[in-house]
């Protein structure tokens, strides 16, 4: 397991550079809204840390991870942000559903970072079963979503 020894929490503030002066859009799905607020929750939080204005956040609802590819084209087009954090939990079930939903999310996702000139953050947890969910969205591997603020923070901050 990728995560079995690592906590997505993690990071160095000293090799950050300052999100002071940058926009963010965070979108959210509402399904599995408890793995997803936990998963805003540890965005934002590094966000924040990292000197980011609480001001300059954005956050819009969707109703599930196969509608944050939307979520973000719109946001880019309307709100000049300078990154958007995608945010989701497909958890497996019994049927193709969940590869049908991870695919098109990772492929829209993939399809506006080529398309725009705004990065657009992938943390979209898709997990066999709920604990691995609660694992990464502040359980024992720490917060995909921490991890996912700071790649906004750099690829935003690309020159």
């Amino acid at each position: 397991m990728a995560t079995a020894n690592k906590n997505l929490s993690a990071y160095d503030k000293a090799t950050i550079l300052s999100a002071k002066d940058l926009r963010f859009g965070i979108v959210v799905s509402e399904w599995n809204e408890s793995i997803t607020e936990g998963l805003y929750n540890g965005a934002i939080e590094a966000l924040l840390d990292c000197g980011a204005q609480k001001e300059n956040v954005i956050r819009w609802n969707v109703p599930g991870s196969f509608e944050l590819t939307f979520g973000a084209k719109k946001m880019i087009e309307s709100k000049k942000v300078d990154a958007v954090i995608a945010i989701g939990s497909v958890i497996q079930g019994e049927t193709k559903h969940f590869d049908f939903v991870c695919g098109a999310t990772a492929q829209g996702i993939m399809d506006l970072n080529v398309r725009t000139q705004v990065p657009v953050i992938f943390c979209v947890l898709t997990d066999n079963n709920m604990q691995q969910a609660i694992d990464r969205s502040g359980g024992k591997h720490g917060n995909k979503g921490a991890e996912a603020a700071i790649a906004a923070i750099k690829m935003a901050s690309l020159g």
